[in-house]
């Protein structure tokens, strides 16, 4: 998408503080000194059987773009695509999900539109507000920053496990939890702590969303392997092959930008290219503010992981050693 915008004239307008041209996780744009609305926009086909869970999954997917980008959601529009073979009581039960985890943001649901398509597809348009100083950026991590992941990696993996109904039970209701999670309670966790930058992690995978970071700040991130978190039966999983076509998509777009360390296995190289559903929040936090963001996790009961430093842009904007 990024590559067609960017052959479109170009945007300008005084109030646009955050548009097209980071690749960020919405548009922000500056109302009064004291306001700046925050949209965004995020569907995709069922990746559940579940109608209910997968309207929540879907939602908290697209809440998540304001979360990430320091926002509260305010409001929200239904958007659905829906085969005329299925009952409406399917499509009822997709959106009841939407407006549980819509109504658990603190934000209202004013609406809509509904297509007829051959497959099911569902998202919200959103509509957040923030102060404009607390506007968190995908493009401003800094030298030295430490980076942080508040959900583990493998969701990908695990959804096309589960179509091909090769989940445990355990695994399947830990993935479950982990993508109707709202983003919401870790940013939260986050108030009172100076954040650089920050993105969900979300289609591209961790490596895809860390390149749209490392490039718009002028930067070198560096993931330590051993410390990124990921669901356990997602390794396994991926040894049998069981990989999303989408890990080789973001794969052929992002593998030039990134270095990997000769000992890390072709698996695991592959979860990070994984792309994951609704996933969690990567953070870059300068180390003087390190420890407070962590107590503020550990008090919130929010996970988290350190997972690698921000260094001076190098000859890859990304390296995984």
């Amino acid at each position: 998408m990024a590559q067609v915008l960017c052959q479109l004239p170009e945007i300008k307008d005084d109030r646009l503080m955050v548009g097209v041209s980071t690749s960020d996780d919405g548009a922000v744009y500056k109302l009064n000194d004291d306001t700046a609305i925050i949209q965004t926009i995020d569907f995709f086909t069922p990746v559940v059987d579940d109608p209910y869970i997968f309207g929540q999954i879907a939602a908290a997917n697209a809440l998540s773009d304001i979360y990430a980008m320091g926002g509260q959601p305010k409001l929200a529009m239904n958007i659905i695509c829906f085969p005329n073979c299925l009952s409406t009581d399917v499509m009822t039960k997709i959106l009841k999900g939407g407006h549980d985890k819509v109504t658990e943001a603190g934000a209202i649901i004013v609406g809509g539109h509904t297509v007829e398509d051959d497959e099911p597809k569902y998202g919200l348009t959103v509509t957040g507000f923030a102060n404009p100083n607390d506007i968190l950026k995908n493009s401003s991590a800094k030298k030295g920053d430490y980076l942080i992941l508040t959900k583990p990696l493998g969701l990908g993996i695990i959804n096309t496990g589960i179509k091909a109904d090769m989940v445990s039970n355990d695994t399947y209701k830990n993935a479950i939890e982990t993508m109707i999670l709202l983003n919401k309670y870790a940013m939260e966790a986050t108030k009172g702590v100076e954040v650089n930058s920050c993105t969900d992690v979300t289609g591209f995978g961790l490596l895809g969303h860390g390149l749209e970071m490392a490039q718009g700040s002028s930067v070198t991130l560096e993931f330590d392997h051993k410390e990124i978190p990921i669901i356990e039966e997602a390794i396994s999983l991926a040894n049998m092959g069981l990989v999303p076509g989408g890990a080789y998509s973001n794969k052929k777009y992002i593998g030039d930008n990134v270095m990997f360390s000769d000992d890390i296995s072709e698996t695991y190289r592959d979860i990070m290219f994984d792309p994951q559903t609704s996933g969690g929040l990567l953070l870059s936090v300068n180390e003087s503010n390190l420890e407070d963001l962590k107590q503020n996790f550990k008090k919130h009961e929010i996970k988290y992981w350190t997972i690698g430093r921000v260094l001076e842009k190098g000859d890859y904007p990304i390296l995984v050693v």
